[in-house]
């Protein structure tokens, strides 16, 4: 695990809810439908897709002590260039509703006020088959469309 998960959530969210597929389909014009509620007491939620753990095309990492939203890729085990948004518009205590877009070029982040967020595929990958959610969010709904 990164050292940026270091802080006083670290422990908590570690032991909270953790959803891991390992036989997704993910394809390119698809898009993934996530609902959920954010702990109260959240300091970060993660959801993870790639191949494998080792593997990540889109790390989307909203980290509410940083007030940031942090992308990046895993190829191999070793992280990537992190991109950092800071429209944060993620609470602790509420329930959400994001999609995720697989494109050719980028994934698209739809977040719960409309704003997107865009990070690129950046190994040109085609299919997904792994994706994790954990963290301080409990998932209500999951859907490949």
């Amino acid at each position: 695990m990164p050292s940026d998960y270091s802080g006083s959530g670290m422990t908590k969210d570690l032991l909270w809810n953790k959803m891991e597929l390992y036989h997704m389909d993910l394809k390119r014009g698809m898009t993934l439908k996530l609902k959920g509620k954010i702990h109260e007491d959240a300091s970060w939620f993660i959801i993870n897709l790639g191949t494998d753990p080792q593997d990540l095309a889109l790390h989307f990492n909203p980290r509410f002590e940083e007030n940031v939203i942090v992308c990046n890729s895993q190829n191999g085990g070793n992280w990537e260039k992190e991109h950092r948004d800071g429209h944060m518009c993620f609470q602790p205590g509420t329930e959400i509703k994001l999609t995720v877009t697989f494109e050719e070029d980028e994934f698209q982040v739809k977040l719960p006020d409309g704003h997107e967020v865009k990070f690129p595929n950046r190994r040109g990958q085609s299919h997904l088959s792994y994706c994790c959610v954990k963290g301080g969010i409990s998932p209500t709904s999951f859907k490949v469309e």
